[in-house]
């Protein structure tokens, strides 16, 4: 029963921090950024928690009560290409590119598509989207929880059960410049945000 009642825990962590990023970030944002961070971070292991409990009672036993999650800087570029769509053209989201970085400026790896995130010992974790939320500050592409779809390597990136995107900066596709004279065309639109890696 144990096991069951954890794995319905996980499966509520996504709308939770969805929850979260709609009610509670657009107050806390600008008044307490560390009060948001910690907030998110709470909700975030809990979700870690329950997915390790629905693995079975006797791990989670053995497991730390408080996983650490991985903070990285990502910094770069948003990259969209001009595509029809129905009777239009919009500008299509081709891929991020990034680099990721610690709380010190040493860049520990980077973001591509898939999305993919690698860390420089080449392991690397594959998301998903489960919950996508608009970010608190105008003109910023969303914030998004996503859990592993898949893994390669062995290393930092092995173990990621979820990654979040926050505090975005930036990113958002053109509103204008995509039409059937700019076919094909790529525009590379700078961002930033952090993510958070959670293990599983």
């Amino acid at each position: 029963m144990a096991a069951s009642h954890a794995g319905t825990a996980g499966e509520r962590c996504p709308a939770a921090v969805g929850w979260y990023i709609r009610m509670v970030v657009p107050s806390t944002h600008a008044e307490n950024p560390m009060k948001e961070s910690r907030a998110l971070r709470a909700i975030l292991t809990c979700c870690v928690l329950a997915a390790i409990g629905s693995a079975g009672m006797a791990h989670a036993q053995n497991a730390p009560t408080k996983p650490a999650a991985i903070e990285a800087f990502g910094k770069g570029v948003q990259i969209y290409t001009c595509k029809a769509v129905a009777a239009t053209y919009a500008w299509t989201l081709k891929a991020p590119e990034a680099s990721l970085s610690d709380a010190k400026g040493n860049v520990i790896g980077k973001h591509f598509a898939g999305p993919s995130w690698q860390a420089n010992d080449g392991s690397t974790v594959v998301g998903e989207a489960l919950n996508a939320s608009p970010s608190p500050d105008a003109g910023a592409i969303p914030w998004i929880v996503l859990h592993a779809k898949s893994h390669t390597g062995n290393g930092t990136m092995a173990n990621v059960a979820y990654v979040v995107r926050t505090r975005t900066e930036g990113g958002v596709a053109p509103a204008t410049g995509c039409d059937a004279n700019h076919a094909n065309a790529e525009v590379r639109v700078p961002y930033s945000a952090v993510y958070l890696f959670f293990p599983g």
